[in-house]
Order: structure tokens, then C-alpha cells, then sequence
């Protein structure tokens, strides 16, 4: 049953993540027939508590003895969670919640938190872009899915960012008392009760800059002409080079193969094109290379993880797709 929900907090934490959560469990919603969680904000840290606001402070009577009624405990982001200690009270107390039965869910950074208290070993979990590198090194026997709004290795729940942890929630909800019950609170919110795709269709990934000492005038006329169906033997015509010694070269000064770096700046183009235009998919394919929208559609979908009809959604609403 999810009936008691505590969230615990420690300094510095970020008040939209703490708003998440107060937002899915803490209202009285009853008005609608909706659920009524018995709910309260815990902290790790003393009565009052920092957050990465200046100025705005976080007090509550609650201490870590609130967490031993849980049904589910919640962890929000917060500064510098990658990188501090965190009280060995909270990190035991995580432990039992899990050991007698309970759930515990990370918002953003609060996976640090779990990882810190050893319930990502052995187990999948989501954590923001910018933080999975650091993640992946902290806690070595978690299994980090870089390309997922959330992860639900039950009884650990772990999503990626700030509104992945409005997904995350609603999940919960959805699994534990149905669909009816998450639309309801989705639409209270006004957020889709569930959205499609990965964090894969809002990181900006580049290819890393490199020193490009012989490839790099290829580089730049690649990049102004997209649209251009080349071979590695026509690249390495224009660099002067057998298409040997050029692909070894393009490997070793951009870490990747011409083909995947093209590919790569295609789909980057795609995603401008779909992001700030109103010109159709076709139009797009034709840009960018990929010829059809078919061709486009399936490269898409492989580097993004969505559709470019559900991307351009995403990004300019439902009128513009």
C-alpha cells in the first residue's frame, strides 16, 4: 500500500525537486476522491534547513525517526550531492525502510544519496545527464542507464532530472493504485500523465572538440554540406590522403569514424530544424541528408529515442508536429 510518504531533506536542497514531491503526495486532493497520503518533510540535518536559494530557508519538527513509518521515502536533489558525505543516521535509516518492505525514490541528484547508502549495488538506475559519468565512478556496481527518464528496479526508484521526478512519482502512483488515480493528479498538475522517449531527446551532445590537425578543413566543409551524399574515398580525395590513411586519421583526431560523425551532426541538424522550424519531416530529411523521412525517421529514433514528429511535440507542442 502507498499510504505514508515521508521526504527527507539535507542542506542545500533544491525547492522545485522538494516541490515534486510535495506536489504528487503532499496535497489534500480528497475534494476529487483522490487518495490522501499521510505525508511529511523530514530532515536529515536539524530543524532548519539551507536550500540552494539564498535566503530561503526549509524547518520542519520532523527528524530520521519519521522514516521508520514510511511506506515510501523520497529523496530530492540538492547541492553538491555528487561530491558530500551524507550523516550515516539517513544512510542506515534508508536501509531499513528498504530491508522491512518499503520504497525509496530519488529525485535528480538525491541518487547520490541511495548510491551512498549501497542501494544501487547490484541494481539499474537513472540519474541526470550531467551526472552519470560521476555516478558510473561513485558506485561502480549500479548499473547507470544514461538515456531514461527513470528507473523502477522496485523497491528503488531513481529518476533523472527535475521533471523525470514528476514521471517517476506518477509511475508509482499509477502502479500501486492505477491510472485513473495518476490522470487525475497529472491533470490537477497539468503535466502528461506519462511521456514518451529518453533524456536522450534533451541533451545536447556535440562530438567533443579535438585538434584536428589533418582532418579539420574536411570537418568544416562536412559540416556546411549535410545535405551531401560522400564517400570516405571522396573525403579523402579532398584531404589529400588514401582512404586509408585518412579514415586512421579521422579516427585518431575525432575519436569516431566519418560515417558516425556525420550521422551525428545529422541528427544534431534534425533536432535544430525540428526545434526552431515548421518545415515537415520531409523538407527536414532532404536537409539533412538522411533523403527520406523514413531513413530520417529511423536514425532518430535510434540516437534520440523518439520519433521526430514526438520530438518536435516535445519542444513546440502538440499543434506543430
Amino acid at each position: 500500500m502507498l499510504q505514508n510518504v515521508a521526504t527527507v531533506l539535507l542542506d542545500g536542497v533544491h525547492p522545485f525537486e522538494l516541490g515534486v514531491v510535495c506536489e504528487v503526495f503532499g496535497l489534500d486532493r480528497s475534494d476529487q476522491g483522490l487518495p490522501v497520503y499521510d505525508f511529511a518533510v523530514v530532515s536529515a540535518e536539524g530543524p532548519a534547513l539551507t536550500t540552494h536559494v539564498p535566503g530561503l530557508t526549509v524547518s520542519t519538527p520532523y527528524g530520521l525517526d519519521r522514516l521508520e513509518e514510511a511506506d515510501l521515502i523520497t529523496v530530492p536533489a540538492g547541492s553538491d550531492f555528487a561530491v558530500r558525505d551524507y550523516p550515516p543516521a539517513l544512510l542506515d535509516a534508508l536501509v531499513r525502510a528498504v530491508e522491512r518492505g518499503a520504497r525509496v525514490l530519488s529525485v535528480c541528484s538525491g541518487v547520490f544519496v541511495l548510491g551512498a547508502a549501497g542501494l544501487l549495488d547490484g541494481r539499474r538506475c537513472a540519474g541526470h545527464w550531467r551526472h552519470v559519468d560521476e555516478l558510473t565512478r561513485r558506485f561502480p556496481r549500479a548499473a547507470v542507464e544514461p538515456d531514461v527518464l527513470y528507473v523502477d528496479d522496485d523497491p528503488v526508484i531513481t529518476s533523472a532530472g527535475t521533471a523525470a521526478g514528476i514521471d517517476a512519482c506518477l509511475h508509482l502512483v499509477r502502479k500501486e493504485q492505477g491510472p485513473e488515480v495518476a490522470n487525475a493528479i497529472a491533470r490537477r498538475m497539468v503535466v502528461p500523465p506519462h511521456r514518451d522517449g529518453g533524456q536522450a531527446q534533451f541533451v545536447d551532445r556535440p562530438l567533443p572538440a579535438a585538434p584536428c590537425d589533418t582532418v579539420g578543413e574536411v570537418l568544416a566543409w562536412m559540416e556546411r554540406n549535410l545535405h551531401e551524399e560522400v564517400t570516405v574515398e571522396q573525403l579523402a580525395e579532398r584531404a589529400h590522403m588514401s582512404p586509408r590513411t585518412f579514415a586512421r586519421r579521422f579516427q585518431q583526431e575525432t575519436g569516431t569514424t566519418p560515417y558516425r560523425w556525420i550521422l551525428r551532426q545529422r541528427v544534431l541538424l534534425a533536432q535544430r530544424l525540428l526545434e526552431a522550424t515548421d518545415v515537415t519531416v520531409d523538407v527536414i530529411a532532404s536537409r539533412t541528408g538522411f533523403g527520406t523521412a523514413a531513413a530520417l525517421r529511423h536514425q532518430f529514433v535510434r540516437a534520440v529515442g523518439v520519433t521526430p514528429q514526438t520530438y518536435r511535440r516535445t519542444f513546440r507542442g502538440p499543434e506543430a508536429a
